[in-house]
C-alpha cells in the first residue's frame, strides 16, 4: 500500500501525517462545540489545546522510540522521521494526561470536566488514526490466507494493503478503528441521555478503550514488548482497573444532566 497521498516534486504528503491533521481537526471541533457548553472559553482553550496536541505527540513518538531503542539508536535521525510512522497512542494519553493535570491546577480548572470533553474526540481520533497505520503497513496481526481476508468482506483495496512483508495480515487495524467508532457513538449517547457525574465518561472511556485494545493486542504481530510481555496489554488492564475506580469515585462529584452541568 502506497503510504503517499500527494507528491508535488519537492513536498510530499503522507497518508499518515494527513490522517493525523484529519483527526485533530475534528477532535478540534467537537471539544471547542462541548467546551462552549460548560461555560469554558476560547482563550482558555486554544492555550491549553495547542501545547496539549504537541506534547501529545512528543509523547506517543518518545514512548514507541522508548520501546524500540536499539533500532534507534543505530540510526539516531530516524527517531524525528515521525511520517515513517511510529506513534503510540498509550504514550500520548500518558503526556497529555500529565500536562492537563499540570494545567488544570494551574488555570483551576476541573480535571476530570476536562477529560470528560476530550475523551470523546479522542476515541474518534484513534479511530481515523487507525488508518494511517494502514497506509503505512502497521498494526498488523497473524498471517492469515487470501480466503480468509476475501470471507470477511473486505474491500480489495484493504485485502491488497493487508499483504506485508511476503504474506497476508489480519487486519487488527481495521478491528480497532471499528470498536473506537462504537466506542465514540456510546459515549455520545451516554453523554446525551444518561445523568452521569463528572469523570464518569472518562471511566467508561478507560474501560472502553482498555478491553479493546487488551483483546485486540491478542492478534497483533507487531506489537511493543516489554520482555515477554505485550505492554499494550499491561497498560489496559491499569487503564480498565483505574476507569472502574474512577466511576466509583466520582459518584459525589457534579452532575451532568443532559448538556447542561449542575453544580452541586
Amino acid at each position: 500500500m502506497d503510504s503517499i497521498l500527494f507528491d508535488l516534486g519537492f513536498i510530499q504528503i503522507k497518508w499518515y501525517s494527513f490522517l493525523i491533521l484529519i483527526a485533530t481537526i475534528i477532535g478540534y471541533i467537537l471539544v471547542f462545540k462541548e467546551a462552549k457548553k460548560r461555560g469554558i472559553s476560547n482563550d482558555q482553550l486554544n492555550d491549553l489545546l495547542f501545547y496539549l496536541f504537541i506534547i501529545s505527540i512528543i509523547g506517543a513518538r518518545l514512548y514507541y522510540v522508548l520501546f524500540n531503542l536499539k533500532y534507534y539508536l543505530s540510526d539516531p535521525l530516524e527517531i524525528f522521521a515521525m511520517w515513517h510512522g511510529g506513534l503510540a497512542i498509550h504514550g500520548g494519553i500518558i503526556a497529555g494526561l500529565i500536562y492537563l493535570i499540570v494545567y488544570s491546577k494551574k488555570k483551576k480548572l476541573n480535571l476530570f470536566l476536562m477529560t470528560d470533553i476530550l475523551v470523546v474526540p479522542l476515541i474518534l481520533a484513534q479511530s481515523i488514526g487507525r488508518w494511517g497505520n494502514f497506509f503505512n503497513g502497521e498494526a498488523f496481526g497473524r498471517i492469515v490466507s487470501l480466503k480468509f481476508l476475501r470471507n470477511i468482506h473486505l474491500p480489495q483495496f484493504i485485502i491488497d494493503g493487508m499483504y506485508i512483508n511476503g504474506a497476508y495480515r489480519e487486519p487488527t487495524f481495521l478491528y480497532e478503528s471499528v470498536l473506537s467508532i462504537i466506542g465514540f457513538l456510546v459515549l455520545i449517547v451516554i453523554r446525551k441521555k444518561l445523568k452521569i457525574k463528572t469523570g464518569t465518561l472518562t471511566g467508561i472511556y478507560l474501560i472502553w478503550y482498555g478491553i479493546e485494545r487488551l483483546i485486540i493486542e491478542t492478534f497483533r504481530s507487531d506489537s511493543l514488548m516489554l520482555g515477554p510481555l505485550k505492554i499494550a496489554q499491561i497498560i489496559s488492564i491499569i487503564g480498565i482497573i483505574g476507569g472502574g475506580y474512577l466511576i466509583v469515585k466520582t459518584k459525589n462529584n457534579k452532575l451532568y444532566v443532559k448538556d447542561k452541568l449542575i453544580v452541586k
